[in-house]
């Protein structure tokens, strides 16, 4: 079956961030949304016909988790990641982040260290200071390529006895790396040799485009699966984020028994019947679908990079290796962070994610998400092409 990503539909009105909050957000209503990190495409017809098939029965009562719902990630697992994943090592989560939240509760004590990489997804900064834990940046590096890179050795310099979790992106948010497997085994040997949890946000691991490949850091050897939790959904794969259902993945029995006892006392065990379904679903279903959304977006990645080559050639993007996400520099137009966030708003109509937001290092920068039908984004193209004119 071929599907339809040309599709245009109107978001509007159906209590939307990306669409709905921009007057609130942006202080402005004309703006085209570029930011929120879900799709405008519609979620797939499978999962659409799975739940309306359970919207034939009439009570919508306290529901489980079944063996096939676990199951239908195994399988994928192991399929698109050749990660062998166990039964034992599996729960639930509402949320990528909020199983963060809650391994970060479990694991850690008032005033432990916790380490981030910023630029990084924004939650990651508030999860660890909300919490009275104390936030340590290990910032990205870049290239005069635009190519990010972790910094080893200020890593090892910023571990203390007080240094308990790093949080990493894998894929990364918002720079799209897909990080290697020697960064993932040099990253995992530091957790090792200091005792360090990785919380690992996998969420974007199935938007990879050759020659890259996501690697499951806790798939590389066993000593570096005792160390890791790792996230992931097919929320944003399928576009049901709003069903609020998430899988993490917990190799060490000791860690896992900690985070599944916080889960029960917070009482967010139970989950979302709907989101139940398309979680399954999604996984048993989903193949044909998602390989022709990365055909899609593949697409529109390039299309980005060649436009603003020949066209805007004063801002620049890295080619991204995963993620439908790309990190715009505007170092060279000359202007202030504040002058080109407003020059965006007002006069280019676009409302794309502030890098600040990242961290400081996201600065003269902008996050743009480009899983859209073409021909809107083709409209923001020129847009952003009025911003480099006025």
């Amino acid at each position: 079956m071929k599907y339809n990503f040309d599709q245009i539909i109107n978001r509007k009105g159906t209590d939307s961030i990306k669409y709905d909050k921009i007057q609130l957000l942006f202080n402005a209503d004309d703006l085209q949304p570029l930011w929120v990190a879900d799709m405008d495409f519609a979620s797939p017809p499978f999962i659409i016909e799975a739940l309306k098939k359970r919207m034939e029965h009439p009570i919508l009562g306290y529901t489980m988790r079944t063996q096939q719902f676990f199951e239908a990630f195994k399988h994928w697992a192991k399929k698109r990641y050749q990660w062998e994943v166990k039964t034992h090592w599996l729960d639930f989560s509402p949320g990528v982040v909020a199983a963060l939240n809650i391994a970060i509760l479990s694991l850690t004590e008032k005033n432990d260290e916790i380490i981030i990489q910023p630029p990084v997804y924004h939650p990651f900064f508030k999860i660890v200071t909300t919490n009275n834990r104390i936030l340590v940046e290990n910032p990205l590096q870049k290239d005069e390529n635009g190519h990010y890179h972790i910094d080893f050795d200020d890593l090892q310099q910023k571990i203390n006895t007080k240094t308990k979790i790093i949080i990493i992106s894998n894929p990364h948010n918002p720079v799209g790396r897909v990080w290697k497997k020697n960064e993932l085994e040099q990253l995992g040997k530091i957790a090792v040799k200091n005792n360090l949890i990785i919380l690992s946000d996998d969420i974007h691991a199935d938007f990879v485009y050759q020659p890259y490949q996501y690697i499951p850091l806790a798939s590389i050897s066993p000593s570096f699966a005792q160390q890791c939790i790792t996230v992931t959904s097919p929320s944003k794969t399928f576009n049901i984020a709003g069903l609020s259902t998430s899988v993490v993945v917990i190799p060490n029995k000791k860690i896992k028994e900690k985070y599944t006892q916080k889960l029960n006392d917070m009482h967010l065990h139970l989950g979302n019947l709907f989101g139940n379904i398309a979680f399954q679903t999604a996984y048993e279903k989903g193949e044909v679908w998602l390989n022709q959304l990365i055909d899609y977006l593949l697409n529109n990645r390039n299309l980005i990079i060649d436009y603003l080559q020949n066209k805007i050639p004063n801002i620049k993007a890295y080619p991204v290796e995963g993620t439908f996400l790309m990190w715009l520099d505007f170092s060279k137009t000359g202007l202030s962070h504040k002058q080109i966030k407003d020059k965006l708003i007002r006069q280019s109509k676009l409302a794309l994610n502030d890098g600040l937001t990242f961290g400081k290092n996201g600065e003269k920068h902008f996050r743009l998400n480009f899983a859209l039908p073409q021909s809107k984004l083709l409209k923001a193209l020129k847009k952003l092409e009025i911003f480099n004119q006025l």
